[in-house]
């Protein structure tokens, strides 16, 4: 076969309205219904719009032909706002996708950059087109942004990303090694944490911080806690996390941001698996999707339990809210850490604490009593029962609290002898008010998960010292949802 790669002209006009229409239809039709799909393209894919496209200076496009015959096509736009080069358009032949087209085309794209005294190509994907954004970050796009894009009356979420010319991609600079499902992942995590130790000198003094750490113990009427002083935590119980800074922000969990000597574990296809700087355990993870995506667990349900079933019995997988405890509540992740570390561990583990609420799915639902904060508790033995009774009951609780966004939660997951145990604690407000008193009335105590399921981090010393049970019992009975609510929810569930 013979590819060749050549600029547009106008006698292609109907090859590529056809190669458009096709494409579309074949990656898009999935999720978005055919008559918004052919509403869009008969605004901005109509002959008179391409043609003027052909006229325009701060527009090129590119053939790709193979055997005489019109494959696909790219068209590039130069921002001149934003002295940016951007790829609107990209699509081939669905029959003839997957045969190394799309890496010939990008060459002459940045050969063009390159002319133009560019450095970057800028693109924009839909997040459910999966096999693009895989071939992208592959070709060394780094999607940085997320936005609505329109389609006729349908809007899909869209990743804007961006590729550094002649650069090593950022995923290839950050990767030591790619978990397929097949290996160790708990092994090659440990591997992981002592390489990383030894090469990048952060993480060798966050886990100092840690063994420098003091811990106590308070026992209450049903249930007990421990504080852990950690001074290390300090930036990340005290991040600014609302919306009005977030562009002002720089990620730090961005795969262009991280520190020089942060590598991880390629998890997936999506995820990088990275040791974490400023630990509260002694093996400490964060799993961080590889585009700058709303930190928000709906779309996620499958990763977080499949992560469950991988890392298996002996670890816990952790999930925090945007809104109670994540400390980058715009990049997407979770947490990893050895199991047997936070006291509610072994609370769950009481039959004589449980109480039954109802069976959904296969899926046994429990409340907790007696632990001075609300615990759900979701119990199955098949991932896609599970992951749908969370969904469940996640959207049953916004109908509940007559809410659009995320509910706020925090997630705790085991998962042992083939089933899968989650820990759920719904939450009703993120930091108790003692949290923003003034002077030494002030007691930095930010809940997140780790901190739900009974270890307190306090990253001052004062507070680790003065904290008392009245103190725990006043924020636990703040921060956490109300019990009605909570069984109001369950009973509501299908």
């Amino acid at each position: 076969m013979g590819l060749t790669i050549r600029p547009w002209q106008k006698r292609d006009l109907s090859s590529i309205r056809r190669i458009t229409w096709q494409s579309w239809l074949f990656t898009y039709s999935s999720f978005i219904p055919e008559i918004d799909l052919k509403s869009h393209f008969d605004i901005y894919y109509t002959e008179s719009s391409l043609l003027s496209m052909f006229d325009n200076p701060v527009i090129q496009g590119f053939i790709a032909e193979m055997d005489d015959r019109i494959a696909g096509y790219a068209r590039l736009f130069f921002s001149r706002d934003e002295n940016r080069l951007y790829v609107p358009s990209m699509y081939f032949l669905p029959e003839l996708q997957g045969q190394g087209m799309g890496r010939q085309l990008f060459k002459a794209l940045e050969e063009y950059a390159a002319k133009k005294g560019l450095d970057e190509l800028w693109i924009g994907v839909m997040v459910k087109n999966k096999q693009a954004l895989n071939f992208y970050r592959k070709v060394g796009f780094l999607f940085i942004r997320e936005e609505p894009f329109p389609m006729g009356n349908t809007t899909v979420s869209h990743l804007i990303g961006y590729k550094k010319l002649g650069k090593t991609p950022f995923l290839n600079q950050k990767s030591l090694v790619t978990f397929h499902g097949k290996e160790n992942l708990p092994s090659l995590c440990i591997e992981l944490l002592s390489d990383q130790k030894k090469a990048w000198k952060d993480l060798r003094e966050g886990h100092e911080l840690l063994r420098q750490a003091k811990e106590r113990d308070l026992t209450f009427k049903g249930f007990s806690v421990r504080l852990q002083y950690n001074p290390g935590r300090m930036k990340s119980s005290t991040a600014v996390v609302d919306k009005t800074n977030e562009k002002d922000r720089q990620c730090f969990l961005c795969l262009d941001h991280l520190p020089e000597g942060q590598k991880g574990i390629f998890y997936r296809r999506d995820y990088l698996i990275l040791c974490n700087p400023m630990p509260v355990f002694s093996s400490h993870f964060t799993i961080s999707h590889l585009d700058h995506r709303l930190q928000a667990i709906a779309e996620h349900f499958d990763t977080f339990l499949q992560l469950m079933a991988d890392f298996g019995s002996g670890w816990m997988i952790l999930y925090n809210g945007p809104k109670c405890g994540a400390s980058a509540p715009d990049h997407l992740h979770f947490q990893v850490a050895p199991s047997g570390q936070m006291p509610i561990e072994k609370e769950i583990r009481e039959e004589k604490r449980l109480t039954f609420m109802k069976k959904v799915d296969g899926v046994l639902i429990h409340r907790m009593k007696n632990l001075g904060r609300e615990v759900t508790i979701l119990d199955g033995d098949e991932l896609m029962s599970v992951g749908i009774v969370l969904k469940n009951y996640l959207s049953t609780l916004k109908k509940v609290l007559l809410i659009e966004e995320e509910p706020m939660i925090n997630i705790a997951g085991f998962h042992e002898k083939k089933k899968w145990r989650l820990v759920i604690f719904p939450r009703r407000k993120h930091r108790p008010d003692v949290f923003f008193n003034d002077g030494n009335a002030r007691m930095v105590v930010s809940p997140g998960v780790i901190d739900m399921g009974g270890l307190i981090i306090t990253p001052m010393e004062k507070d680790f010292a003065q904290l008392g049970q009245a103190d725990v019992k006043g924020i636990y009975k703040e921060v956490s949802l109300e019990r009605k609510i909570v069984e109001k929810t369950i009973d509501a569930m299908n």
